[in-house]
């Protein structure tokens, strides 16, 4: 443990010991299965704690991020040096239902959120299933498929501020654009859903095909797996890069897949760098050829 660490570690509220880690490693965390440690890796188990965090960092001047199910986020070999919290624990990723409104924790995956609600009667979310990652993630990359994105179904979050108290924010100031909104950085804690009711039978119907198709369209047998670009709003990133010829090609130990290139495979000795010089590589080419400028779906930390 270097100076700097035993530095930063004597601040951690005694409280919290139990709950915060130190030169924690992300690799295993996150899709990619690539990068370094987190100087501080912290697993809360309800809201009081949460804010302690939060307000622990804020006032140590810590940069503070917050990992879901890690589908999106590729991290350096150098690691994150600030705070990580996960919101996996049942207090921030639960999910329950009043009339025809869903509530969900932050740290909830966006399929069991679908899956919640379909089965409750409530539309308006299905046509989302099978897409990775979080509640909390998915309402912060406004994340869509089939031409729709998640931003109309959603009423309001809340989000912990850097003094620990919770500010709720409506649809209308959250800034929806098209995959983008005004929240990164942010800390959300809870989204409402606002659905309709529906029949159950015809939406599960639906939600079966959804879920055939999406997994149709994912590299088999791939573990190590992310989707760096979003798509534009004129073509998808997997025509894109066919039309370019780019599906296949390879860095090092990354790679675009050969038959669903808007995937990247991480292989056995895969790096960071890697991964970024093949990004480089792709948007270069793209936008040289088509005047397209991909934008990154992942994260870089």
């Amino acid at each position: 443990m270097n100076r700097a660490l035993r530095y930063y570690r004597c601040m951690i509220p005694e409280r919290l010991q139990h709950v915060v880690r130190s030169d924690e490693s992300l690799a295993p965390l996150v899709w990619l299965g690539i990068g370094g440690p987190a100087h501080f890796f912290a697993e809360p188990v309800d809201i009081e704690q949460i804010t302690e965090i939060t307000v622990w960092a804020a006032e140590n001047d810590l940069p503070l991020r917050i990992l879901g199910s890690g589908s999106n986020v590729l991290v350096r070999e150098s690691g994150f040096d600030g705070v990580v919290i996960s919101l996996a624990a049942a207090a921030t990723s639960g999910l329950s239902i009043e009339g025809d409104c869903l509530t969900a924790g932050a740290g909830g995956k966006l399929s069991h959120a679908v899956v919640k609600s379909v089965g409750a009667g409530l539309g308006g979310l299905e046509h989302l299933m099978g897409i990775p990652g979080t509640v909390g993630a998915a309402v912060v990359g406004n994340v869509s498929s089939g031409g729709r994105d998640i931003s109309p179904v959603v009423k309001a979050i809340r989000v912990m501020e850097a003094d620990g108290s919770i500010r709720e924010i409506s649809q209308e100031e959250i800034g929806f654009t098209y995959r983008k909104t005004s929240l990164t950085g942010a800390m959300i804690v809870e989204v409402v859903f606002q659905l309709e009711p529906g029949d159950p039978v015809a939406l599960t119907k639906r939600l079966q095909k959804l879920w055939i198709s999406r997994n149709s369209t994912r590299p088999a047998d791939m573990e190590r797996i992310a989707m760096p670009f979003i798509d534009p709003d004129t073509i998808s990133a997997l025509e894109l890069i066919q039309n370019v010829g780019l599906a296949g090609i390879r860095e090092g130990d990354v790679s675009l897949d050969s038959s669903q290139p808007h995937y990247m495979i991480a292989h056995q000795g895969a790096t960071s760098d890697q991964c970024l010089k093949l990004i480089d590589r792709v948007r270069e080419q793209v936008l040289l050829q088509t005047g397209i400028d991909l934008q990154l779906n992942l994260q870089i930390w």
